[in-house]
């Protein structure tokens, strides 16, 4: 439809319409691309371009559809590194990333559908039947990447083995823990020492009318004992998770000594398993087990879905686990350093029911779940608790206890 068939009000939605759409597509490039960047296995960071590059071709289709209807050039407003550098996608790591874009290519198809019903213009409508099309491909494509295939998709390239091959070793050494990591640790840890310690209080509370000195008493001692005793269990985990590593990664060490075609060919089906061809995964195998060390390392992750760069360190586990943990218990017992009875009681619950809302609402970054639902469900949680250890403590307070 030619811009001059449209009324001006109109003119001015579609291009509205399509400029929110052009920001969209190029936000999503950056975010493939800057995640194929980050991507430690190279095959899956080839279909991560791939997309980031069929993004691209939507954006200029668009952009190629605004200039027709004489609008004005989109300029991008969003970040070089698209979603990338989210928090929540950097708490959660390319895994976590991928199921949140998931989610975001089945709201671009819910999108693009109702344009199709609202836009009114043919031009614009042609172009958003082929988009809803490759967006629905994306959605499957990046449904086999979260289960740990390759998708089979006729819209993806050949792999490059020799670049791949280049990229894997190139990588192989580098593998580590998420740079966001630490931030699910730390809201799970505020999250106990939260819980914890607010139930002590509210009991305490009740029990004593709200004497500071009493509630101070047993909040410091719950919050001491609760951050020790996450720190300890922290740390102890990130130990025991290391010393099971170099157990599996001693065993793998001795079969392949023991029977090396086994192993390669155990590799080589772990490839075949992800969706490359048999040829392709007995290239690749071949030429990592030129290096026994570099096949040792493949195998491992393979098997055991890690690497040693990956493991939490006990000492940053354990300090995370006790700091977090302190962080939280600290937040009910605060009203009572300033504040007596009736009054401290009921600043100690709202500031608690706050702080509850707003730990659920950090857990969203790794649950993708929507964060108003999961803050209004640790709201109502801890709400619940309150009660009813404020309830214990006023009965255990009435019979002298």
């Amino acid at each position: 439809m030619a811009n001059d068939t449209l009324t001006c009000g109109k003119l001015e939605r579609v291009l509205a319409a399509l400029d929110a759409n052009w920001q969209a597509e190029m936000e999503g490039h950056n975010t493939y691309q800057t995640l194929a960047d980050r991507d430690s296995d190279p095959v899956r960071a080839q279909v991560l371009r791939h997309l980031a590059g069929a993004e691209w071709e939507h954006a200029e289709l668009w952009a190629g559809r605004i200039r027709e209807l004489n609008g004005p050039e989109s300029v991008y407003k969003g970040s070089a590194h698209g979603d990338a550098d989210s928090l929540a996608n950097r708490a959660g790591g390319i895994p976590m990333a991928l199921r949140r874009l998931e989610i975001d290519e089945s709201r671009d198809i819910a999108k693009y559908g109702e344009q199709l019903r609202e836009l009114g213009d043919t031009g614009s409508i042609a172009i958003l039947d082929h988009v809803i099309e490759d967006e629905k491909d994306h959605y499957r494509e990046l449904g086999s990447l979260i289960r740990g295939h390759y998708p089979a998709s006729a819209g993806l390239p050949k792999i490059d083995l020799k670049a791949a091959l280049k990229e894997l070793l190139a990588k192989s050494d580098q593998g580590r823990k998420q740079p966001g990591a630490w931030i699910g640790d730390a809201i799970y840890g505020v999250n106990d020492g939260l819980g914890a310690i607010f139930g002590i209080v509210s009991g305490v509370s009740g029990a004593t009318a709200g004497d500071s000195k009493y509630v101070l008493r047993a909040g410091l001692s719950g919050m001491i004992a609760s951050a020790l005793s996450m720190g300890s269990g922290a740390y102890l985990a990130a130990k025991s998770e290391r010393e099971i590593y170099y157990a599996e990664v001693a065993r793998e060490r001795e079969a392949i000594q023991m029977n090396g075609p086994e192993a390669r060919e155990l590799l080589a089906l772990y490839y075949q398993v992800k969706g490359l061809p048999e040829e392709d995964a007995q290239h690749m195998v071949s030429h990592i087990s030129s290096d026994p060390e570099q096949l040792l390392r493949a195998l491992a992750s393979e098997r055991l879905g890690s690497s040693e760069g990956a493991l939490a360190n006990p000492l940053v586990s354990a300090s995370s686990g006790a700091l977090s943990t302190a962080v939280g218990a600290s937040i009910p017992i605060l009203p009572f350093f300033f504040l007596h009875g009736l009054e401290a009681v009921i600043a100690a619950a709202i500031i608690s029911l706050a702080a509850h809302f707003a730990v659920g609402a950090a857990k969203s970054l790794i649950t993708i779940r929507s964060w108003w639902s999961s803050g209004l469900e640790m709201t109502l949680v801890g709400a619940l608790e309150g009660t009813v250890t404020y309830g214990i403590g006023l009965l255990l307070g009435k019979g002298g206890f």
